[in-house]
């Protein structure tokens, strides 16, 4: 089905000395295949659960603004994937036909991750969650199984509890040999004091980032992707959430809101004390690119500084001459304050500096980090974080600005062309897009090799070095994975 003539991607592809890795694309469940398949592997009810989502958008379609505006229900997506392309919406929709594209596309292997599946594991009722997950994860390791080479098929792992997500990890890793998965992120879950009353209004949900105050201790699935050789990847979204609650205009919601979820389970998992408890263990955050990952990097650093236990001190109320206060603010008070200063805790109550303590269990808000210098952070956040950044972002370049970074350093970021979404319009056109910032100097050929390539390599691969085995980027991966094995302490900058 391919052009005769070379696409810009395939003419980009020649003068790389490199292949390319797709680190997030997806693929759209064609309803007659999904059906059929999920019934075979969990029934009725896997059927149902994975329709779930479907159905819900469905509904908040079909109201009006009005009606959605009562309910404060977001605005959903709408013609949410490309039709403008014949060629292309097949080949969203079956794998032999991705398959034989590739080419045409410059990209040489690429990591694929479903479309209404990644909502699978947000069901609320749990013996529908697991059911339809345990089918999904077996219907992709059938349905992508013989193009191994080329691609590979995220599983979807239910996150409600630990136990949930550690079973889940040993059957697709151990019975089904995949080796990406999707981690549920932002589980919504009842707010206790309404909980206890009965019944939970929608409102009354709180979002568990799983790494820091969760309603469970995750650390047992983090040591079992250690054990498992699986690197984590979010794709959770916040649109419909808190700010995005827009019932009329889907942009608004959209916008942002993939790097808004991102960087609130990135900063959990940081705060968390996660990469300091499992410094092997490497997190992608899919799709919201890596502005947000910049900011929050030289956040965390800059709030340390300020914020640490020593530096703590010197805002210590204790700190304060009280005598001394009162006596300026009795003289410069002047006309303003009749009778002079008689209670100075009652006075100083708005500021928050005569309060007391007794509510807080750790006055460290880096304690779980073992933070003990600056460059800390950048230890535990630069080597265990990787970015999915979309190609045409134009701030993808961040990731490289080694001059504004702190500690001069390079954000480690994974292409993701995105196929099958509504944001890509010609497949034909994503590597030429992300190779844009090369063209216009805003990153160098070295950079683009680490972006497209050694980054997703040493994401998955470090983790599991039989990775890429067997894959038409074998010799190449095992190179830069040899190189890491040599110097198993990365360089920092």
């Amino acid at each position: 089905m391919s052009s005769n003539e070379n696409s810009a991607a395939q003419k980009i592809r020649a003068g790389l000395k490199h292949p390319v890795i797709d680190a997030d694309g997806h693929w759209l469940e064609f309803a007659p295949i999904i059906s059929e398949q999920l019934k075979k592997h969990g029934g009725q009810r896997a059927v149902d659960g994975f329709f779930a989502f479907n159905n819900y958008v469905t509904r908040a379609l079909k109201e009006t603004p009005v009606e959605r505006k009562r309910t404060r229900r977001a605005q959903e997506a709408f013609w949410a994937v490309p039709t403008r392309n014949t060629l292309d919406r097949a080949t969203e929709l079956m794998p032999r036909l991705l398959y034989e594209r590739l080419d045409e596309f410059g990209i040489d292997f690429t990591v694929l991750y479903p479309t209404s599946g990644l909502g699978v594991a947000f069901h609320q009722d749990a013996e529908t969650r697991r059911t339809t997950c345990r089918a999904f994860n077996n219907f992709v390791a059938e349905y992508f199984h013989e193009f191994a080479d080329r691609m590979t098929p995220a599983a979807v792992i239910p996150m409600h509890t630990p136990e949930e997500a550690i079973e889940e990890l040993e059957h697709i890793a151990k019975d089904l040999a995949l080796k990406v998965v999707m981690m549920a992120s932002l589980v919504r879950r009842p707010i206790p004091a309404y909980a206890e009353k009965g019944s939970v209004p929608h409102h009354a949900l709180w979002l568990d980032m799983l790494g820091l105050d969760s309603e469970y201790n995750y650390d047992p699935v983090w040591a079992k992707c250690v054990e498992l050789g699986i690197s984590p990847t979010f794709h959770s979204g916040s649109r419909g959430v808190g700010l995005r609650l827009s019932p009329t205009n889907f942009v608004y919601n959209h916008i942002g809101h993939f790097a808004a979820a991102s960087e609130a389970v990135c900063k959990a998992m940081f705060l968390g004390g996660v990469t300091r408890r499992f410094p092997t263990l490497k997190m992608g955050f899919l799709e919201g690119g890596v502005g947000w990952a910049c900011g929050l990097y030289a956040d965390l650093i800059g709030h340390w500084k300020k914020r640490n236990r020593a530096a703590l001190e010197e805002v210590n109320p204790a700190n304060l001459d009280r005598a001394l206060l009162v006596k300026l603010i009795d003289k410069y008070g002047g006309k303003w304050l009749s009778g002079g200063v008689k209670d100075l805790d009652t006075a100083l109550a708005s500021e928050h500096s005569a309060g007391g303590t007794g509510g807080i269990n750790d006055l460290d808000d880096y304690s779980a980090c073992g933070i003990k210098r600056p460059e800390d952070i950048r230890d535990l956040f630069v080597n265990n974080f990787y970015f999915g950044c979309e190609a045409d972002d134009p701030t993808n370049a961040y990731a490289f600005n080694r001059k504004a970074n702190p500690y001069s350093s390079q954000l480690k970021v994974l292409f993701g062309s995105d196929i099958g979404h509504f944001d890509v319009p010609d497949m034909k056109e994503v590597v030429a897009e992300a190779y844009e910032l090369v063209e216009d100097e805003l990153i160098t050929a070295d950079d683009f090799r680490d972006f497209m390539f050694t980054n997703p390599v040493k994401f998955w691969g470090v983790a599991n070095r039989r990775f890429f085995e067997g894959t038409r980027v074998a010799k190449e991966a095992a190179a830069v994975l040899a190189e890491s094995k040599a110097a198993p302490a990365e360089v920092r900058r």
